[in-house]
């Protein structure tokens, strides 16, 4: 498989942002994303694909542009089918379908088919689970900067808190990545990018 370049996802990004706004907060946030599994990586052994890692942290967030409208206000209420849209975007583009999992299988840690049944969610009744390592890593990465206005860093224990209020098995899962990722220094992203951490 070719994974893209970062110059061929930028160019990517720039053809679906509707706005240079747009572009600013989930690029961004992709590329914060990508910088924190990075430093996660030696911490997974030498079994991933650092160069899919990279391409899947810069590529997962990419259907959250499809939920902007015309004046660049985000629709926060479909917000949990950015997934499936980014790997509409992707799958339409021609990549793999082992690029395009990075976006349906990142969302919190992980959509079951359970899921989407019993919290009646808006999205095709099917799994969205991360199930490789670098689709695993990405996504825990994922949990450590939002795109909230204004942008933050959250730390572990913080998403753990929040997690939380969708059940204790999501808990586990997510004590489990921590196991095994460990945690990744925010305090020198944040002063980088300027944002604050929760």
């Amino acid at each position: 498989m070719i994974v893209p370049t970062a110059r061929e996802i930028r160019a990517l990004h720039e053809k679906y942002a509707p706005t240079p706004a747009a572009l600013e907060l989930v690029y961004t946030h992709c590329e914060i994303v990508g910088r924190i599994a990075e430093q996660l990586l030696p911490n997974a052994g030498d079994r991933l694909d650092a160069g899919l890692v990279r391409a899947g942290a810069l590529l997962h967030d990419i259907g959250v542009y499809r939920l902007f409208d015309a004046s660049g206000r985000l629709d926060t209420r479909g917000y949990i089918r950015h997934g499936v849209l980014g790997h509409e975007i992707l799958r339409r583009e021609g990549f793999p379908e082992r690029l395009c999992r990075f976006c349906s299988c990142h969302t919190g840690v992980g959509i079951s088919r359970d899921d989407v049944h019993h919290q009646k969610l808006d999205l095709p009744v099917a799994d969205y689970l991360a199930e490789t390592g670098e689709e695993q890593l990405v996504m825990y990465a994922d949990k450590f900067h939002t795109k909230s206005t204004p942008p933050k860093f959250v730390s572990a224990d913080s998403y753990a808190v929040h997690v939380r209020r969708f059940g204790e098995d999501k808990v586990g899962v997510f004590d489990g990545l921590r196991e095994r990722f460990g945690e990744p220094d925010l305090t020198s992203l944040g002063e980088r990018y300027g944002h604050a951490q929760e």
